[in-house]
Parts: structure tokens; C-alpha cells; sequence
């Protein structure tokens, strides 16, 4: 296989017209792969392109559409990400109380590996998650003025303030380990069972992640897929071979995850937010029907109606 040669911005133009882009205004096009990076753009082509198979672009699609889906992506992944964040705050806050509240507040209480699952086949996962909180401890504890101030003034940092500087990953696969009776306690809160919880937990550390490293996130696909639920049968989503042909583990599994973490007016507002996005990126793409790019999001063409489902 050869080696990828450096390409100037006119030869990056160069490539895009000979695969069928049309650049309209070549100047404004190079400052935008020189801010964007020619990479990251190129990865939106897929969706313009005349086949998987036939690597160039419909005929008639421009770079200002190809840009255009890049950008709704950026804006689609900052409203997906603000609102990641909102949940990875409240699961947090939920964990810590219900560990606190039963097993004491220091370090050496809530973190007894008698406090975990006592299942034979868990054994090591739970002691291997204890050894990563307290390196989360010894490492970052004093990264963060909230846990430093607890080492400095008390010398332990309690579990609502420890999981400032756990990742959402951590907190997922901490979910996975607790008893029983705390996994009920603590998905009652969110109307779910423990098993759907524990699923949406895993997806929405996943996700967190993508967006944190934006990576394109509109139509990523999960390899875990949710279970069926009310919001499938409300909306009358297709079925195909017994499967819901969305919200499975497409962008609109993860829209019903978030329908069940967070509140009315916080999701009302999401959805609203990328209902406009949506509106935009439709006023700018013309080359391809606009229910293909919903289609490849996973969205049912009523996906809107999922804010007004109790």
C-alpha cells in the first residue's frame, strides 16, 4: 500500500472536482478545508456519493452542501453533548446519594468491596473498579479545588464529591457491580428496569465519548441496541423481519435513552433545538431528499412527536 502524500489546499480542490464535487467559490473552499481539515470534512461524503461502491459524488452536489452537513453535525453533536453532560451530572448525583445514604461517606465505608455484588463471576471486575476509584483519588484529587478541599480540610473526599472526577464510563460499569437492591433503588428513579438502565447507562457513556472527541456523530451506530419500547409503538415505527427498523441502536436510540433521563422541559428544549438544526440543514442540501438524511439518522419521519409522549 503507498504512502499518503501532503496535499496543498488547490490540490485538495483538485481531488474533490475530479470525484464530482462542484466548488463554486474556490477561495472561500480552501479557507474552510484550512479551518476544517480536508479529512473531517470528507467523512461527511458518504451521504452524497452515487453508491458505496462508486466513490463519486451525485452529480450536482456542491461543496457548500457537503460543508453544510458537516457543520448541522458540529451543531447536532454540541446539543447531544450539553445534554450528555446534564444526565452524566444527574446519574452521578443519584449513585453517590444511594451509596452514601447506605454505606457511609469516607472512602473507606463506600468503598468496601462488601458493598458490591456478591456474585462469584464479578469478583474481580468489582475489586478491579475499587482499585481504578482510588487511583482516581490518589491521581486527580488534587486536580479539582471541590476534592482538594476535602484532602486538605478532612482528609477523605466523600462519594458526591469523588464522582467530579469519575468518568462516565466508570460510573456506568460502577452501576453494573452494585447489589441488587441498590440497581432498583437507583433505576426506580428513572422509571426503568435495571437491565434497560444498565443498557442505556453503557450507550450514553459511549456517546459522551464521541462527542467528546467530536467525532461525526449523526449516524453512528451502537453495536448494543435498546429494548423495544412505548415510544416505538406510539410513534408506529416500520417493522422489518420482527425488528423496529429505528430507534434500535441508531441517533434515535439514543434520543429515547435521553427521553427517559431527562426532564420534560430539558428534553422539550433539546428537541426543539434540533428540530431547527434539521430545518436548516434542509434549506441547504437539495442534491439529496432530505428523507434520506433522516433515514440515516434513524429517525422516523414523526420523530418529533416523541416530546409530546408522556
Amino acid at each position: 500500500m503507498g504512502t499518503k502524500q501532503f496535499k496543498n489546499l488547490a490540490e485538495q480542490i483538485e481531488i474533490l472536482k475530479s470525484k464530482g464535487l462542484t466548488v463554486d467559490d474556490e477561495i472561500d473552499a480552501k479557507e474552510i478545508l484550512l479551518r476544517e481539515n480536508y479529512f473531517f470534512l470528507s467523512g461527511y461524503r458518504h451521504l452524497f456519493l452515487k453508491s458505496p461502491i462508486d466513490r463519486k459524488y451525485i452529480e450536482g452536489t456542491t461543496f457548500n452542501e457537503l460543508y453544510s452537513l458537516f457543520l448541522f453535525d458540529r451543531n447536532f453533536r454540541n446539543i447531544i453533548f450539553k445534554n450528555l453532560l446534564i444526565i452524566e451530572n444527574n446519574i452521578k448525583s443519584i449513585v453517590s446519594y444511594q451509596l452514601s445514604k447506605k454505606y457511609g461517606y469516607m472512602e473507606k465505608d463506600y468503598l468496601r468491596p462488601k458493598n458490591f455484588t456478591d456474585e462469584s463471576y464479578r469478583v474481580r471486575q468489582v475489586n478491579d473498579l475499587i482499585f481504578k476509584m482510588k487511583r482516581q483519588i490518589r491521581s486527580n484529587g488534587r486536580q479539582h479545588s471541590a476534592t482538594m478541599h476535602y484532602l486538605d480540610n478532612y482528609g477523605y473526599i466523600p462519594m458526591w464529591v469523588l464522582v467530579k472526577v469519575l468518568s462516565f464510563g466508570i460510573i456506568s460499569e460502577l452501576y453494573s457491580i452494585l447489589k441488587l437492591e441498590d440497581k432498583i433503588a437507583i433505576a426506580e428513579y428513572y422509571n426503568l428496569d435495571m437491565e434497560n438502565l444498565s443498557t442505556y447507562l453503557s450507550i450514553l457513556a459511549n456517546y459522551r465519548n464521541l462527542c467528546a472527541h467530536e467525532d461525526i456523530l449523526f449516524e453512528n451506530k451502537t453495536q448494543r441496541m435498546i429494548n423495544d419500547t412505548k415510544y416505538h409503538l406510539e410513534l408506529k415505527i416500520p417493522i422489518t423481519d420482527n425488528e423496529y427498523i429505528y430507534g434500535k441502536n441508531d441517533i434515535y436510540a439514543l434520543i429515547i435513552i435521553m427521553k427517559s433521563a431527562l426532564r420534560k422541559n430539558e428534553f422539550s428544549k433539546m428537541i426543539h433545538e434540533i428540530s431547527m438544526e434539521l430545518e436548516l440543514l434542509d434549506a441547504n442540501i437539495s442534491i439529496i431528499p432530505f428523507s434520506k438524511i433522516l433515514d440515516r439518522m434513524g429517525f422516523p419521519e414523526n420523530w418529533i412527536d416523541i416530546a409530546k409522549i408522556n
